[in-house]
């Protein structure tokens, strides 16, 4: 635990890193550092400085970033990650007060990015993925080219009854929403898909069917938690595309349990989606043969819709198993290249995926292939071996 006096040196060395209240300027914007817990501090300043010129900060979350690091070192503190662009942007307080005041069970921007990704999952090409965000009832406007007219270069999103206050919809772009939500990122995994991509050659499975479906996928998962666990430094882009593609799994799956709605597996996938993303946005140049399996199965389980016996809901709890396995050994991956915010996604994922399926397998009927705890477990120690 830090003491008073080491906090208030952190406060001074950070107002002078951004830029603020340079070291030795007695002229400087006036702060006031608060302590009202045991492991963090609020600083607040003007930005006005004593002798009338006001302070404009550049870059100051960068540079207030780049100062924390270098505390943390010097403290023996928890090192975090460096910011790597992998998160979604979170609802700004004036969104969450917004939302509370107008009594919404959710926040507009939460809820359609889980649209969205559920669309951009199931969907086999871009028509078929804006059909499938209007079939839900989300208002989509398409952002052209200002060089080519014709072409689509973007798209945002929006809620019939979501307005500003001059009575317009609120849009959000696919990059306001989660960084491999922007159009190009969608289109190279749709570009990815093997065999038919036209939206005609995806059909429901009938109902005897679905159990089957599930069964495939958690093959095709299987293959990938080996590969990853075999073969961690086999290429940065395989790797990621079998992370991207059991992400898409795992969404898929999270909508057959939980509906629209959501509930448990639709919040623990949007944790794994962190650990699956490229950091500043970089985009694969090659997607690993397992992971267009992947993708074709989680399309499958998208057209397959709602569990509907014990059955599905066995074989859909082996696949969640199988994901776990895949998250376990991503977050081993992820600590060996020092991206510790994934990695720690990543390893939260995994906990909370083995938890759910193995809790509720332990009353679900026998399955054709038993998964244990253990199988989990020794798949991530060889690929943690092989780290070593």
């Amino acid at each position: 635990m830090l003491t008073d006096s080491q906090w208030a040196h952190i406060a001074a060395e950070i107002v002078a890193a951004v830029g603020i209240a340079p070291h030795g300027d007695p002229d400087a914007v006036r702060w006031v550092a608060v302590r009202h817990a045991d492991d963090h501090i609020h600083i607040v300043a003007t930005l006005v400085r004593q002798d009338g010129e006001t302070v404009w900060a550049w870059n100051e979350r960068i540079k207030a970033q780049a100062a924390a690091r270098d505390l943390e070192q010097r403290y023996g503190l928890y090192q975090v990650g460096p910011v790597d662009n992998t998160s979604h942007r979170r609802p700004t307080a004036a969104e969450q007060n917004k939302s509370h005041r107008q009594g919404r069970p959710e926040i507009p921007r939460n809820k359609l990015r889980r649209e969205v990704r559920t669309a951009a999952v199931a969907a086999v090409d871009e028509d078929d993925f804006l059909s499938r965000l209007q079939s839900a009832g989300v208002l989509v406007r398409l952002r052209h080219s200002t060089i080519n007219p014709d072409e689509v270069t973007g798209y945002a999103v929006g809620l019939p009854d979501h307005h500003t206050s001059s009575g317009d919809t609120v849009w959000y772009g696919g990059g306001r929403l989660a960084p491999d939500l922007t159009l190009p990122q969608l289109r190279q995994r749709w570009g990815m898909l093997p065999g038919t991509t036209s939206r005609g050659g995806m059909r429901r499975p009938e109902a005897r069917h679905r159990t089957d479906t599930f069964r495939r996928a958690t093959a095709a998962a299987d293959r990938g938690a080996r590969l990853l666990a075999e073969d961690p430094t086999g290429g940065e882009d395989h790797i990621a595309s079998l992370a991207y593609a059991a992400a898409d799994v795992l969404a898929s799956t999270a909508r057959a349990f939980e509906g629209r709605r959501g509930g448990p597996l639709t919040d623990i996938s949007e944790t794994f989606d962190r650990a699956v993303r490229e950091p500043h946005g970089r985009r694969l140049s090659q997607w690993h043969p397992v992971a267009g399996q992947l993708l074709s199965m989680s399309r499958l389980i998208s057209a397959a819709g709602r569990l509907s016996n014990d059955d599905d809901t066995a074989a859909a709890l082996q696949l969640v198993l199988r994901v776990s396995m895949i998250a376990n050994n991503l977050a081993i991956i992820r600590e060996a290249q020092d991206r510790l915010h994934q990695a720690s996604a990543a390893r939260l994922a995994a906990d909370r995926l083995q938890t759910i399926a193995t809790a509720s397998l332990s009353h679900a009927p026998a399955p054709a292939v038993p998964v244990s705890a253990a199988t989990v477990r020794s798949t991530g120690e060889r690929a943690s071996r092989r780290n070593a």
